[in-house]
This record gives C-alpha cells, structure tokens and sequence, in this order.
C-alpha cells in the first residue's frame, strides 16, 4: 500500500494496520523467494506456447490480494497456468525479479526509487501498465469527528488537537496511527516538517487500522491515522480526509523534507523482464487486465467481510463479469 517513493520505517502504505490483528493477506500459500520456479515456456503438443508455472507476489493488503486473486483464478481456468503466491513485503519482491523468483507484482504504487534500481539499473524488470485503479493517501478522521471539529480537517488546525490524540503510546503528543511499516509513507517526514506535536504509531496491519477506525466511530474516541483509496472499507464508513498542504510535482522528492501531501496514484503492475519475454499467454494476461476501483473493492470485501477464500471471491467476480476477463485473455 502506497507510494511514490518508499520511506521504510519512517513511513507507510505505511502505517494503518495493527499486529494484534494480523494481516488480510490469506490463502497464498505462504512461499517466499528462493521457492518455487518461474514460467517453463514449454511449448504444448500442438505447438502453442504452454503457460507453464506463474509466480505472483502477495503484497500485504487486501486490495492488491483482490487483484491477485482475480489473476490467478483466470490463470489457472482459462490458460491452464499453475500459479503460485508468495506472501511478500514491497521492497522483497522487488527482488526475485533478478532470479526469476518472482514474475510479477500486480498493483504497485509508485515506487521511482525501485523502479530505477530494478527497470533502470539492473534491467531485471519492466512496466506491464495500468491496473485501472487510482489510488489515494493521506491522513483521516472518523466522520463523526469531521461533524463535531469541522477545522479539524485543515492541517493547520491539527495542533490545536493533539491533546484528543494522545495515548499511552504516543509519549505525551497526539498519536497519528499507520499501519504496516512496510507500507508507502512520508508521515514521520511530515509530522516533524510540519512542526506538529504528533509522534506516528505503527498499528502494524491493516486489519488494526480498519478496527481502529470503526471503534473510533462506534464509540466517539478520537482517532487520525493513515488511510487510503481503492479499499473496500469507505463504502461502509466514510472517513473525512484531513487537507495537507497541496501536493506539487517535485515536493517530495527529498524524503527528509517532504512537507507536502501525498501524489495521486496511478497504480501499475511491474513484471521481471525474463517474464515479459518468455512469450508464456500469463505475461499477456498481467498485461491486459485492467479494472476500476469498484471492481478491486468488491472482491476485496468479498475475502474480507463475507469470508471468502481469495479463489472464490475471484470465481464470484470472474462469473459475473465474462465480457471483462475476456478482454485480458491473450489472443491469437
């Protein structure tokens, strides 16, 4: 979850999930890198390339769980791919792409730092477009704070409220709640840029942060924390977000300085290069698909509300939607 640049502890997607509820990713398998093989490219009887064996990084929130999940169930039934999912940090998977260990990430956010080190530098991996989904982050408030404190959603204000903020954790300041550390996030940056008496506590998952959020509504407690767009959980409470000095191109570039809100998102998928030439019918699929934040939320809220498995929240989808996943099959 979340960004331009990864700022790794000192920063989120960063902090919104909590360790005490443990992480949504579910059903993948738990492989990591050093497991599993990459396409074969063995080409069937019938002379067309087989699609061999795929491996897809699971990063841990449930949006991009959603897409994987969708890709793989597609995979697996229309290509005849055997899929694995590797239960992986950001910045990790990054790293199988050199040894083939992991072929594809498939919503990515930003990430300039390893785009250049792993596209640029090493030429281990490429970009393989848009998922459709545009993302957003930033710092929110439960709704029935924005209705009491109207000014508390202009940054400006937020000092005047630290005192509802504090915690035990917090050592004396307001607590701004992330989620996992390993998430995208300039909010230590900003928070000392922005002179605010707050000190960012790591919830540690995204479940935490979710809990966090609807306790926080359900019983009128103060909260401000970490949050972003496409997540199924702003269809069941709207949280109010909090206006941090406007995002220019260029303004947070310097990780140290960063005193400006997050960048729109537009997320991507990114592929290893040895994936991408292998001509198996997968990489084309990874390419093709493409869909809209309506579409991630609701197989989303499928493995994280109704308790599907990841595969039969995909196979729900994937049954209602044929004229979608029919355009991401390869053709020829």
């Amino acid at each position: 979850m979340t960004l331009s640049r990864i700022v790794r502890h000192s920063a989120p997607r960063a902090a919104v999930f909590a360790a005490a509820v443990g992480l949504l990713v579910s059903g993948c398998g738990g492989a990591k890198v050093g497991e599993g093989a990459s396409p074969s490219g063995a080409a069937s009887a019938s002379g067309a390339k087989a699609c061999g064996a795929v491996n897809i990084a699971i990063n841990p929130w449930v949006g991009y769980e959603a897409n994987a999940a969708v890709i793989a169930y597609v995979a697996e039934k229309e290509l005849g791919c055997t899929v694995t999912k590797k239960d992986l940090k950001e910045e990790v998977a990054w790293q199988g792409f050199a040894t083939g260990e992991v072929d594809a990430v498939v919503e990515n956010w930003g990430h300039d730092d390893l785009k250049e080190k792993y596209i640029e530098q090493q030429k281990v991996a490429v970009e393989a477009g848009s998922t459709g989904n545009k993302g957003v982050i930033g710092w929110y408030v439960p709704p029935w704070m924005a209705a009491k404190y109207p000014d508390i959603t202009d940054w400006k204000n937020l000092n005047k409220y630290a005192d509802l903020f504090k915690t035990s954790e917090s050592g004396g300041k307001g607590q701004l709640l992330d989620g996992d550390p390993s998430f995208v996030t300039n909010d230590a940056a900003l928070v000392k840029n922005l002179k605010l008496d707050y000190k960012v506590v790591y919830a540690g998952s995204e479940a935490a942060l979710i809990t966090g959020f609807r306790q926080a509504e359900a019983q009128q407690k103060p909260m401000i924390g970490y949050f972003y767009e496409p997540q199924w959980f702003l269809a069941e409470l709207k949280l109010v977000k909090v206006n941090l000095p406007a995002y220019t191109d260029g303004c947070d570039a310097d990780a140290e300085k960063v005193a400006c809100d997050y960048p729109p998102y537009e997320l991507d998928k990114i592929v290893s290069t040895k994936f991408a030439g292998s001509g198996s019918p997968a990489y084309e699929l990874v390419k093709n698909f493409t869909w809209t934040n309506d579409d991630q939320n609701l197989v989303a809220k499928y493995i994280s509300e109704d308790k599907m498995t990841p595969e039969e929240a995909a196979e729900k989808w994937v049954t209602a939607n044929p004229d979608k996943v029919k355009a991401w099959l390869p053709t020829g």
